[in-house]
């Protein structure tokens, strides 16, 4: 195999192995600012200031009893959390991180830290997060139970009332851009405004679409079911919701889904909105530390949120959906438009 080919492999089990572990990381920050938000130690008995706290629950969750209602649907039982761990997954592979880099020269050309190089990769992220919520509704229909059925229907429906929105908050920025691949987009955002020759601010799109970063990060917390906009699994309601029937391995897999779905929004909005890899202090070849941070504050966001914001009722969530954020998506849309032939941007 060329050093370009093992290059590649390594970078792909790399980001494989990541996103597995970003789901364990996550939780642990999780429990870790909840508790500080509510003056609470949080984990702290597992490993030193409770590190190994992740360890202990996907041990845990891997010696529990697989169960499976009587009645439930086989095949279709076991196939919907697969789904959605895959689709989750396979949304990253078009994400770009970080500039073109030799790895230390170890390979004679420069290769783009991103699994995929695609000329399309916003509609692929698009169609991929569409995708996931079949393994949602499979779950709750298969599971042959009213709350698991009400967490599917729920979540397809909120699905369908955002996806609009969220699509159209990435069309203002492809606008712009005049691109649908995330690389040029990220190269679109490089350097910055000047003013009298002085560098003011950061060429990052959410100044000229701050409303759009809004729509975005509104929609994905929907389409990521988080709270205020968790009713797939809405506890005090619906036990579980769509998972309610599920245990040990299966169980994880829809948990794992779900945060490494978050890192996906939280990625595709540092691409877009935020400029990417790039940043002042640090060549490009280290930009791969600026898309951390920026992940790991959208991140913070997430966790915050859910913290903070009591749940909607289910009416004000389709109320909201349809009545203000997709309304607002369309004039963002529009005025972006008539912006960009009026004044060239």
């Amino acid at each position: 195999m060329t050093p370009l080919l093992i290059a590649h492999l390594a970078l792909i089990a790399f980001v494989f192995f990541m996103l597995l572990n970003s789901a364990a990381i996550m939780v642990y920050v999780e429990r870790k600012v909840a508790a500080l938000m509510q003056q609470r130690l949080g984990p702290y008995r597992v490993g030193p200031k409770g590190l190994l706290q992740p360890l202990a629950d996907i041990v845990k969750l891997m010696f529990k009893e697989e169960l499976r209602p009587r009645a439930a649907d086989t095949l279709l039982f076991a196939l919907a959390p697969i789904i959605a761990a895959t689709c989750a997954f396979a949304a990253f592979a078009v994400v770009p991180f970080g500039a073109d880099t030799t790895f230390f020269g170890l390979i004679p050309e420069g290769m783009r830290l991103q699994v995929a190089d695609v000329n399309v990769a916003i509609l692929i992220v698009f169609a991929i997060g569409s995708m996931s919520v079949y393994g949602i509704v499979l779950a709750g229909w298969s599971s042959n139970s009213k709350y698991s059925l009400l967490g599917g229907l729920r979540s397809s429906a909120q699905m369908i009332s955002y996806e609009l929105s969220y699509g159209l908050a990435l069309a203002g920025v492809l606008v712009v851009a005049n691109s649908l691949s995330l690389t040029d987009i990220v190269n679109a955002q490089s350097g910055g405004w000047r003013l009298f020759g002085v560098p003011i601010l950061p060429r990052w799109f959410v100044f000229l679409q701050p409303v759009g970063f809004l729509i975005y990060m509104t929609a994905g917390i929907a389409e990521t079911n988080r709270a205020p906009f968790d009713f797939p699994e809405a506890e005090q309601e619906l036990v579980a919701g769509y998972h309610t029937e599920y245990s040990s391995m299966t169980f994880a897999m829809f948990f794992m889904a779900e945060y490494i779905n978050m890192v996906t929004v939280s990625a595709v909005a540092t691409d877009l909105f935020l400029g990417g890899w790039h940043g002042p202090f640090l060549p490009e070849s280290l930009g791969w530390i600026w898309f951390l941070i920026k992940v790991a504050a959208i991140l913070f966001f997430y966790v915050w949120m859910r913290w903070t914001l009591p749940r909607y009722r289910y009416d004000q969530l389709m109320q909201f959906g349809w009545k203000i954020l997709l309304p607002l998506a369309v004039v963002n849309l529009l005025v972006t438009a008539a912006a960009v032939l009026y004044f060239g941007l």
